[in-house]
């Protein structure tokens, strides 16, 4: 899940003498050692290293194929999060999360368990030990976290599906690195029992993966029983774009070419556009912020238990550490401000049906040469405009557009809708989907 190298992107804010004296050493450690990659490392399952365990389906297999990030307990199979010291140490779930049993009685064909950041909080989705997942658009790119596994193996017909999860846009990001369609569901729809903590209590989601929109509903219809007929209720109550009212939000920092992307596509679609305005771009920032303190403490509350672990490296360390400085700091007043964050969604949405803004301000960078940093993490952090999303508890859709004048083909556009507006969300994808087709 993303948003944990969040502490590193708000550090310019903290003033204290404590965090003054303690930062300057961790981020030299963290930066010198880069990702501290382990002396050995796993054979990969696949070449693309989408998965860190892969069970090839037969030829002659018809069945849907669902991958399943590496983050949710299957029956028999350790949940490694990405992690050499789990996969070495923990023991085989003893039961499937609930998420995957609508799948399990509707006999999908379970490819693997795709692989993703160390314990869910590298926002690049790179990992030192099973190896970090091919970018499909540009293999020199970073392909997004934390689920990088699931965007890779879906973009690559691994899976028609993939499951991700998502605290602070950890399914948007990695679809749109890698250019596949990525469902982020609103807070409390999908049990997530049985699946590793991040901010189970305020953040944690579970959603689909898949190359374009039909794949995707086809995900939700093995999260959320009858999803299907939603959807189809959703088409037809809105057919077209004409009756659809677009909230744009303009975030300072986006690359000039991605927002006329975002703008062109909405136009080729047909919505009704409405400027949100400078007031509710700021609420969003500072959504952005509190909801990325959130994470990183709740990565310090469910993990600080590895940090004398040699098996975990040095970077997710130091994470952690900077989570437990934020807990007594910004936490508590990131906590008293997500209700009236959850209000001003409430009220824009008596405006307007779906808000509109890039999921990435800028194209995903590329893979470091000598590994990723503590430093390079905040980079990617940075470009991010997905955590306001889990703050206020609804749901998105990132949705690939193309993208003139750039080494690659396709940007993003996170489509922002209220509560338990999936289907709807889903239906403007698909309207987004068609219009851009050929452009």
């Amino acid at each position: 899940m993303l948003g944990l190298f969040s502490l590193c992107f708000q550090i310019a804010i903290f003033k204290s003498a404590v965090i003054r004296t303690i930062l300057p050493a961790i981020f030299l450690v963290t930066w010198l050692s880069g990702c501290a990659i382990p002396k050995a490392r796993p054979e990969s399952s696949t070449r693309d290293k989408a998965f860190i365990e892969y069970w090839p389906p037969s030829n002659d297999s018809k069945k849907l194929r669902l991958a399943v990030k590496d983050l949710i307990d299957m029956k028999g199979v350790v949940t490694t999060a990405g992690s050499e010291f789990l996969a070495k140490h923990a023991s085989p779930a003893k039961r499937d999360a609930k998420c995957l049993a609508i799948a399990r009685q509707s006999g999908v064909q379970f490819v693997g368990k795709t692989n993703l950041s160390e314990l869910a909080v590298a926002v690049s989705g790179m990992n030192a030990y099973y190896g970090t997942p091919r970018n499909p658009l540009d293999r020199g790119r970073i392909p997004g976290g934390s689920s990088s596994g699931s965007a890779v193996a879906v973009a690559n017909d691994e899976a028609d599906v993939a499951f991700g999860t998502d605290t602070a846009g950890s399914i948007r990001v990695p679809a749109a690195c890698c250019g596949v369609v990525g469902l982020k569901t609103t807070f409390g729809l999908v049990p997530i029992d049985g699946v590793y903590p991040i901010a189970p209590n305020r953040l944690d989601t579970i959603g689909p993966l898949a190359k374009d929109i039909a794949g995707t509903v086809r995900g939700m219809d093995l999260l959320q029983a009858g999803f299907s007929a939603r959807y189809r209720q959703a088409v037809a109550a809105k057919p077209s774009a004409d009756r659809l009212r677009i909230g744009r939000v303009y975030i300072e920092g986006t690359k000039p070419n991605v927002d006329r992307a975002v703008d062109d596509a909405l136009a080729a679609t047909g919505f009704k556009v409405i400027n949100l305005g400078s007031e509710f771009t700021e609420k969003w920032i500072q959504a952005q912020k509190d909801a990325a303190t959130v994470a990183a403490v709740g990565a310090w509350l469910y993990d600080q238990k590895f940090k004398n672990e040699s098996q975990v490296t040095i970077r997710t360390k130091a994470v952690l550490a900077l989570g437990g400085i934020q807990y007594k700091t910004a936490y508590p007043e990131a906590l008293r401000k997500q209700a009236a964050w959850k209000s001003e969604l409430r009220r824009a949405f008596e405006h307007v049906d779906f808000i509109a803004l890039p999921t990435l301000k800028n194209l995903p960078p590329h893979v470091p040469f000598f590994g990723g940093t503590v430093a390079f993490e905040a980079q990617a952090l940075a470009l991010q405009n997905t955590q306001a999303v889990n703050f206020g508890g609804v749901p998105a859709l990132a949705v690939p557009i193309p993208i003139k004048h750039q080494s690659l083909p396709l940007t993003s556009l996170q489509l922002v809708g209220p509560r338990f507006a999936e289907a709807d969300l889903l239906n403007a994808g698909r309207l987004v989907e068609a219009a851009v087709k050929n452009r």
